[in-house]
C-alpha cells in the first residue's frame, strides 16, 4: 500500500484506492497545464433581464473576477451570478449572468487574461443548480522513465478504477485551503461554540507547511501573542485585517475582550466565507468516515468498499445520470442484492454523511463507523445547530462514497519545461462537488 502525505492524513485522506505504482510528476507548472470547462444544462435565448456571458480566465480566481467586474460596471456583486468557483492557477471557462445591463455596457471592459463572450439572454440567472460538472484537461509534467513504462502504469491504474466503478469521493486538499489548510480547524471551533478559538485559529495558526510569506507569518505570531494592534499594522491580508480592525476597535475602550467582541469580529467576514469553515469541517469528517470504511473492508472483509452492506444508505441516479442525495434508501437484508446490482450498473451509490443536525445515521458497519468518528471528535449532531451563529447551522446531507470517472490519456511526449522528462495530458469529466486532484493523486501517488 502506497503511503499518503502527512497533509492528506491530517485531512482525513488515509489511503489510495489503486495499488499500481504511480507515475509521479508535477501539476500546475503553468496555468494552461490545468484547463477546466464548466458543463451546465442551460440553453440561452435572445430576451430576458439577465445577460449571459462565457467567462474565460487565466490565473484569476472566480471571486476576484466578479469583484473587479462589478467595480468597473458600477453595480453590486449580487447582480452577477455564476454556477461554481473555479481554480485560480488554471485556464477556466464558465457561464456568468449579469442583471440589468445592456450588451454595449461591456464594450469598455478590459481585464488582463480575462475574456467575456456574450452568449444570449435569459430571465433566469446562472446559479449553482445549473452546474452538472466540469471537464478537465490536465498536463502532468516531470515524468521519469520510458514512455512504455509510463503508459503501462496509467493503463493499469485506469483498469483498477474501472473495476471499482470510480474513485473514492474524498474532498480534496483545496477544500481546506491550498496555502493554509486550516478551514476545517476553524469550523471545528465554531461547531464547539468556541468563537474566540475560531477567530484566533484563523488569525494566528501557522501550519506545518509554512507556505505563507514571511511577513504574514510574522504578523500571525504577533496576533498569537495578543498584539492585535501591531499585527494589524503588518498584516497584508484583507479578511484578517477586517477581523483585526474590530478587535483593535474594542481594545481602545477596554483591555478585556469578551465573547460578544469575538462574535462581532468574526462577523466582519462575509457570510459565504463563514459557511465555508463549517463545510470544511463537515468535509473532514466525511473523509474520516470514508477512510475508516476503506480500512475496515480491506482488513476484515472480502468486499469492495463501495458495495452496499445491510444498514448502508444509498442514493439513486437522477434523470441526468448523476447521483442524487435527495433520493435516499436504507439497505435491508431483503434488498441488498438488488441494490448491489443497481450499483454495478451505475444506478445507485452508497453514501456517507456530510454530518448536520438532521443527519440520519447508517446502521451496520457504516453506522458503527459514523458513530465512532463522532465519538472520537467529541461531537454530537445537535452541535451543528449553532446557537451563537445560527446562520451557520447545517442540516447536513449525504454524499456518494465513490465518483465514476473515465480518464483518457493523450499526448505523452517530451517535456519542454523539464529536460529529460516526459509529460502527459489526462482528460476526464467529474460531476459537481468532486475534485480533479483526487483523481490525479491515484495516478501520481505523490504530494500534489
Amino acid at each position: 500500500m502506497h503511503t499518503v502525505s502527512e497533509l492528506e492524513r491530517r485531512l482525513g485522506i488515509w489511503f489510495y484506492a489503486t495499488r499500481t505504482a504511480g507515475i509521479g510528476g508535477i501539476i500546475k507548472q503553468k496555468p494552461s497545464d490545468f484547463i477546466v470547462r464548466e458543463v451546465t444544462n442551460r440553453e440561452e435565448g435572445d430576451t430576458g433581464r439577465f445577460l449571459i456571458l462565457e467567462l474565460k480566465k487565466d490565473n484569476w480566481d472566480t471571486h476576484s473576477v466578479i469583484r473587479e467586474l462589478s467595480r468597473r460596471l458600477g453595480i453590486s456583486r449580487k447582480r452577477i451570478g455564476f454556477a461554481g468557483t473555479k481554480d485560480k492557477f488554471a485556464v477556466t471557462t464558465q457561464k456568468i449572468s449579469i442583471s440589468g445591463i445592456k450588451d454595449d455596457d461591456l464594450a469598455h471592459i478590459r481585464l488582463k487574461d480575462v475574456s467575456l463572450r456574450i452568449i444570449g439572454r435569459s430571465n433566469k440567472p446562472v446559479s449553482l443548480g445549473d452546474l452538472y460538472g466540469n471537464e478537465f484537461e490536465i498536463t502532468i509534467r516531470g515524468l521519469k522513465g520510458s514512455e512504455d513504462e509510463i503508459l503501462q502504469r496509467i493503463n493499469s491504474i485506469s483498469a483498477e478504477i474501472d473495476a471499482m466503478g470510480g474513485i473514492p469521493n474524498f474532498f480534496g486538499v483545496q477544500r481546506f485551503g491550498i496555502n493554509r489548510p486550516i478551514t476545517h480547524i476553524v469550523g471545528e471551533r465554531l461547531i464547539r461554540g468556541d468563537v474566540k478559538g475560531a477567530v484566533m485559529t484563523y488569525l494566528a495558526y501557522i501550519t506545518p507547511e509554512e507556505t505563507e510569506r514571511e511577513e504574514v507569518r510574522e504578523a500571525r505570531q504577533l496576533c498569537h501573542e495578543g498584539n492585535f494592534k501591531e499585527c494589524l499594522k503588518r498584516m497584508p491580508l484583507r479578511y484578517e485585517r477586517a477581523i483585526l480592525n474590530e478587535l483593535v476597535k474594542v481594545k481602545k475602550s477596554t483591555e478585556q475582550l469578551n465573547e460578544s467582541d469575538y462574535i462581532a469580529a468574526f462577523n466582519a467576514l462575509p457570510v459565504n466565507l463563514q459557511k465555508l469553515f463549517i463545510h470544511a469541517y463537515q468535509a473532514y469528517l466525511f473523509n474520516l468516515v470514508l477512510s475508516k470504511r476503506m480500512m475496515s473492508l480491506s482488513m476484515d472483509r472480502q468486499q469492495p468498499f463501495n458495495a452496499a452492506l445491510v444498514g448502508d444508505i444509498v442514493c439513486y441516479r437522477n434523470e441526468h445520470g448523476f447521483a442524487d442525495p435527495a433520493k435516499l434508501e436504507r439497505v435491508t437484508e431483503e434488498k441488498v442484492d438488488a441494490i448491489n446490482r443497481l450499483i454495478k450498473r451505475g444506478r445507485a451509490f452508497v453514501t456517507a454523511p456530510v454530518f448536520g443536525f438532521a443527519t440520519e445515521l447508517g446502521a451496520g458497519l457504516e453506522g458503527e463507523i459514523e458513530r465512532e468518528v463522532l465519538a472520537a471528535e467529541g461531537i454530537e449532531l445537535s452541535d451543528f445547530k449553532l446557537s451563537v451563529l445560527p446562520a451557520l447551522s447545517s442540516k447536513g446531507t449525504r454524499r456518494p462514497i465513490i465518483v465514476p470517472v473515465k480518464v483518457n490519456c493523450r499526448e505523452l511526449s517530451d517535456d519542454e519545461m523539464n529536460p529529460g522528462c516526459k509529460r502527459v495530458k489526462l482528460n476526464f469529466f467529474l460531476p459537481k462537488g468532486s475534485y480533479a486532484t483526487v483523481v490525479l493523486r491515484e495516478y501520481m501517488k505523490v504530494k500534489i
